[in-house]
């Protein structure tokens, strides 16, 4: 099981905007990557609108939204047009990055409702778990960022 301060596991994969997409090519920025159990199911239905209602002000904290669950590229998609979700979701039905990550489920083979804080060096600075209160990680998420501000990494007086 990953822990904090651990360096998160690099992956690849194309997101639903037809963009590839890797953790390593977000160095510099801190992400949030969290993964969910099934696409159009109701709690992950509402924990994607939170996200989704939150992205911006997710941004203005610095912070790059990264979703994953072991559906199909295809069946993101959908659910990403559906759900008018413009962060980047990343199917994974061959649950390369769930493995890299220890977040599936054994018997089930879907993902735990786990998302983890990278830091812009790429190591994990905060994990957070919650399976059925949905709502928690979105507030943990926000609690941590709003609490440990990304010190300026552009200085553009320099």
């Amino acid at each position: 099981m990953l822990a904090i301060g651990d360096l998160a596991p690099d992956f690849v994969a194309i997101d639903c905007h037809g963009v590839p997409l890797s953790l390593s090519a977000l160095r510099g920025r801190r992400v949030v990557l969290f993964f969910f159990p099934k696409a159009f199911t109701l709690g992950c239905t509402i924990e994607n609108r939170a996200f989704r209602d939150n992205h911006l002000h997710l941004q203005e904290l610095g912070a790059e939204l990264v979703g994953v669950s072991v559906d199909t590229q295809a069946t993101q998609c959908a659910f990403a047009a559906k759900e008018d979700i413009h962060f980047s979701l990343l199917g994974d039905p061959d649950r390369v990055i769930s493995r890299a990550y220890d977040v599936l489920w054994p018997v089930l083979r879907v993902d735990r409702r786990v998302t983890f804080i990278i830091g812009p060096e790429g190591r994990i600075e905060d994990i957070i778990r919650h399976e059925v209160r949905v709502y928690r990680h979105l507030d943990d998420v926000l609690a941590y960022l709003e609490s440990h501000p990304m010190t300026a990494a552009l200085d553009t007086a320099a």
